[in-house]
């Protein structure tokens, strides 16, 4: 029988959950809605039958569940298996490893969701075949993974990656963090939308204002050009940071392509020192990763219990 892993990759709005196999392949996949307005215990009662419901769905096709991944925005205690604090979902302290793993009987994992995409970007994706990758999906906010030899550095508290909070603009924007001029507060999908909103007085989505701005759309070009070099300079301090030898870019804004990644690679080359250029390139996985990720995460925890 064909071995697979359950894996759920929980958001503020959609649930998406797949059965993957030991090499990475998805062999099934569904979404669901979270339902966060009905609480955060409905939430994880939620989570638990779709797992269930996956390791019976496994099994009618003639796959093994042997593992289960789950990866949950916020701050994420993964020795413990605790989502610690997840404003999205409304989670504090909830033990999600030991609630899924006393559901379905099968050894469990927990993690951060970008922390997932990343590593499966890295293994599998548009980063696979680099040893330093960093991935850096642009959606409703920015975060990052720094993937060294195929691992995720999670920081001593959990919560390494926070790219979206370098300050690039000091005064700037507020930002929902309490800082003023972060780079999600200009560069993530969520702020292009809303700042091209308040100078045209009508409402866009992140993806309307890169057409319009490659239609010549005055205002639409100048937002476009003010987060090209927002996100330039904060890749600029990724790099500082972190030399990656390539850089996969995820989420919403990513999904613009070249007329995204053509300038931020022109942005970045301008701005470069000393720094050795990486790769830029989009995310090849789609918003398929976390599940991919939910799946490496649980297989690699399985492989360490074995030793």
């Amino acid at each position: 029988m064909t071995q697979t892993v359950i894996a759920l990759d929980v958001g503020g709005t959609g649930i998406k959950c797949a059965l993957v196999g030991l090499d990475g392949t998805v062999q099934h996949a569904e979404r669901h809605a979270t339902g966060r307005e009905r609480g955060a215990e409905a939430v994880v009662a939620t989570i638990l039958d779709i797992a269930e419901g996956l390791a019976a769905t496994a099994r009618t096709k003639g796959l093994e569940p042997v593992g289960a991944g789950l990866v949950v925005p916020g701050v994420i205690d993964e020795v413990n298996g605790v989502a610690v604090w997840a404003a999205n979902v409304g989670f504090r302290d909830v033990p999600l490893k030991a609630k899924l793993e006393e559901r379905l009987g099968l050894p469990a994992a927990l993690g951060h969701d970008v922390r997932a995409g990343g590593l499966a970007e890295a293994r599998l994706g548009a980063g696979r075949g680099h040893d330093y990758v960093l991935f850096i999906p642009v959606g409703t906010g920015i975060a990052a993974a720094n993937v060294v030899h195929g691992q995720v550095y999670t920081g001593a508290h959990g919560a390494a990656g926070e790219i979206g909070h370098i300050v690039v603009r000091p005064g700037g924007p507020q930002c929902q963090c309490g800082q003023r001029g972060c780079l999600e507060s200009i560069a993530s999908a969520s702020a292009v939308g809303r700042r091209y909103s308040e100078q045209a007085g009508r409402p866009a989505t992140a993806e309307e204002v890169a057409k319009l701005a490659s239609d010549g759309d005055p205002v639409a070009v100048a937002v476009w050009q003010e987060t090209i070099d927002a996100l330039a300079d904060g890749l600029l301090i990724g790099m500082a940071l972190f030399d990656p030898a390539v850089i996969v870019l995820g989420g919403g804004l990513a999904e613009a392509g070249e007329a995204l990644l053509a300038p931020l690679r022109d942005g970045v080359k301008a701005r470069v020192t000393f720094h050795r250029e990486p790769a830029i390139t989009r995310a090849a996985l789609g918003d398929e990763a976390g599940c991919q990720g939910a799946a490496l995460i649980a297989l690699d925890k399985m492989n360490r219990s074995t030793r």
